[in-house]
């Protein structure tokens, strides 16, 4: 069992890892530093087991005593760090650069071509909604399987869509291009019909596929 504190010291995520190593639940709000949803996926991808409620998700919402209100709480499962899934995240070098290439290092959200180091590669289907390790990423992935797997963000706007895909596993209320409220596939709310681990149920949101979605509400503009 790993019981040494993964993170360099004096930052947000050691002295979390520090106060969370007691293995019981601790408020987002008034015990943890870290406010980013991006930060505890990182962690999972990382090894670290984050413990989950009744329902399968990483975080329970119950009353804090110190906030006086319901509020998020997280909690370390174990303090063991998995090596196994490390896949999640683990792109080779050969083929981040290939994806990258493949896509014209374009970012999604504007559609801006920029230099590499800008961009981030992230998976369409959001990470939160896994429930178990993908298959392994290999160098030689075809062109057809990278375009329907990633898509390139900036590290502000891949953090946006962890937020929104965060608040959509949680409440079921499916995120939305600011401002427009357009779902080629569906509508706001996720299908009850679809199990929440299923990337059917993605299908039409702006966040899942920006390129489809362009593309679908464009015909609509352009037949009216």
């Amino acid at each position: 069992m790993t019981k040494r504190n993964p993170f360099k010291e004096k930052t947000t995520s050691y002295e979390d890892f520090k106060t969370m190593s007691d293995l019981k639940w601790h408020c987002v709000k008034c015990q943890l530093k870290s406010g980013q949803a991006k930060t505890w996926q990182v962690w999972r991808q990382s090894g670290i087991q984050l413990d989950t409620d009744e329902k399968g998700n990483f975080y329970k919402t119950i009353f804090c005593a110190k906030c006086k209100n319901k509020t998020v709480h997280r909690k370390l499962k174990s303090l063991k760090i998995l090596e196994d899934t490390k896949i999640r995240s683990g792109l080779p070098q050969k083929l981040a650069k290939k994806i990258k290439e493949v896509l014209k290092f374009q970012e999604a959200l504007f559609l801006r071509k920029m230099i590499p180091r800008e961009l981030e590669i992230d998976h369409k289907f959001p990470q939160v909604r896994w429930n178990k390790n993908e298959d392994e990423n290999k160098s030689d992935m075809p062109e057809k399987e990278i375009k329907d797997k990633f898509i390139l963000l900036t590290r502000s706007n891949n953090l946006l869509k962890s937020r929104y895909c965060e608040k959509c596993y949680r409440t079921a209320k499916r995120g939305n291009f600011p401002g427009i409220y357009f779902w080629f596939k569906g509508d706001e709310k996720w299908d009850k019909k679809i199990d929440k681990h299923d990337k059917k149920g993605c299908e039409g949101c702006f966040w899942f596929n920006p390129y489809k979605w362009r593309e679908e509400l464009n015909k609509i503009v352009k037949n009216k």
